[in-house]
């Protein structure tokens, strides 16, 4: 028998109210149904057999028990603990006046066996939040309500409204979990909280921030099974990966990932890191926050309040001997310049820099104030990028092209009309579009002259440099993407 052939909520009808999931799933026992007089109790193992004559006498009348496929019993507990952990409104009217405070170092939240309820609530947000793929949870208060919402593909949405009166106790049960400080409501404050989802461990990165109304949370889950992307998986095309893969295999010189918050800059810097990190080579970095453990790296948080900032950090790494530098942002002048020094003297210097485009960033950089001559001696190549939304292959159809996009021959597009599995968005994950300017003799001399962006830009599309609009362009004419998310993520040509 498959999973789909078995009805969870028939199944969650089976167990008694005073029987956990947690009990079941750590027995490896599940009622699967009844059958006339009989209820049939599906057993992982022959392990488990004793278990399930144990468990047999809490379920009314005779009991039968046959071998079941694990991974079957699994993908059951699983919906089984989504039924159970939904928010329901019984839950979210009873929080009123509930304060947690023990401390939570690192719990399964795929639990149906704790009772209060804004513990239930909280531990149901984070379910949720892992099961619908959501990278952000905002929780937002505001005269009369709290709002929660999920940033799902880069796209938030509306997930849950409160009444005012829930603000505290789910602020300071998020707080507690975090480790911070719930006494202090009129500062910021960053915390970490670390959970596991059906044996997926995921990191939670806390932010609170004082506002008109109350504390303002914004969670960053990071998802440590799915977060580390090779080179090879970050969807890349082959000339342009093989172009990068050339520059960061250089002895020395720098490479710069350019784009706005959240367009994947940290996640393509790790995928380099990964490549490079070997044991000949010794690799440091410097980042707020360190995001992923990478193993054979060399990782330095910077603590501004402990004189950890990016320049002194970099400052201190050269004088650790590294092959390779990544340096998180260039944020300021000491930064920009010493980096410029270091790719100059012998390292490869990897680093993140705010601009919309590719040739934009040659300028920054003499904008802060290092000198043109520099910039055009040290710059191996920068790399543009930006996140668009995938059409959801479950419900994508054939659609009319929009006016402008028939100027350019683009006839038909392909569009979601709304499914279960991209929860009517039309959309299901994310593909990357990457820019990607390669320094040569011709660039660097006209970098050198303190050449605009578009003269760079002309100078390199002469060498088949394509812009971010090409490259969006081309991901609507594979039907891939959609011309209103290349307008949200790459703006007019």
């Amino acid at each position: 028998m498959t999973e789909k052939a078995l009805d969870p909520g028939e199944i969650l009808s089976l167990i008694p109210e005073t029987l956990s999931l947690d009990t079941l799933r750590g027995a490896g026992v599940l009622p699967l149904r009844r059958e006339e007089d009989c209820l049939v109790l599906g057993v992982s193992s022959l392990e488990a057999y004793g278990n399930a004559q144990l468990l047999s006498k809490g379920f009314e009348g005779r009991a039968r028990i046959e071998v079941t496929d694990p991974t079957l019993l699994n993908g059951l507990f699983d919906r089984l603990y989504s039924l159970r952990s939904r928010i329901a409104s019984d839950d979210v009217e009873a929080i009123e006046g509930v304060a947690d405070l023990d401390a939570v170092a690192r719990e399964d939240i795929q639990s149906d066996s704790v009772s209060a309820p804004v513990i239930r609530l909280v531990n149901s947000l984070f379910f949720e939040a892992v099961k619908e793929r959501a990278t952000d949870i905002h929780v937002e208060p505001f005269e009369d309500r709290c709002e929660v919402r999920f940033r799902v593909d880069g796209v938030l949405h509306n997930k849950l409204l409160l009444p005012k009166t829930h603000q505290a106790p789910l602020t300071t049960r998020i707080k507690v979990m975090a480790r911070m400080d719930i006494s202090e409501r009129f500062s910021p404050q960053d915390g970490r909280i670390g959970i596991s989802v059906g044996g997926r461990s995921v990191d939670i990165r806390v932010g609170a921030v004082p506002t008109q109304h109350g504390e303002r949370l914004a969670l960053r889950l990071l998802d440590k099974k799915e977060g580390l992307l090779t080179l090879e998986q970050l969807g890349m095309p082959g000339k342009s990966r093989a172009a990068l893969e050339e520059m960061v295999a250089k002895p020395y010189g720098m490479v710069l990932l350019t784009g706005p918050t959240g367009s994947g800059k940290t996640t393509s810097l790790y995928a380099i890191l990964q490549k490079l990190a070997r044991p000949e080579v010794n690799v440091i970095t410097v980042e707020d926050p360190i995001e992923y453990d990478l193993p054979g790296v060399g990782q330095i948080q910077v603590n501004e309040k402990a004189g950890v900032t990016f320049a002194s950090a970099l400052r201190a790494i050269l004088r650790q001997d590294p092959d390779i530098i990544m340096v998180g942002e260039m944020r300021d002048f000491d930064t920009a310049h010493m980096g410029v020094q270091a790719s100059l003297t012998g390292h490869l210097v990897l680093s993140t820099l705010h601009t919309n485009d590719a040739p934009s960033a040659v300028v920054r950089l003499a904008d802060m104030g290092v000198e043109p001559y520099l910039v055009a001696g040290s710059l191996l190549g920068v790399v543009a990028q930006r996140l668009v939304r995938r059409v959801c292959p479950s419900c994508a159809c054939e659609a009319e092209a929009p006016p402008a996009f028939r100027k350019l021959g683009i006839e038909t597009v392909q569009r979601g009309t709304g499914c279960e599995r991209c929860m009517g968005t039309g959309y299901f994950g994310r593909t990357g579009l990457y820019e990607l300017l390669v320094m040569d003799d011709a660039l660097r001399e006209a970098v050198s002259g303190g050449a605009s962006s578009s003269r760079i830009r002309e100078e390199a599309r002469g060498k088949g440099f394509k812009s971010l609009w090409e490259l969006g362009l081309k991901r609507v004419r594979q039907g891939l993407t959609t011309p209103e998310e290349l307008y949200r993520a790459v703006g007019e040509a």
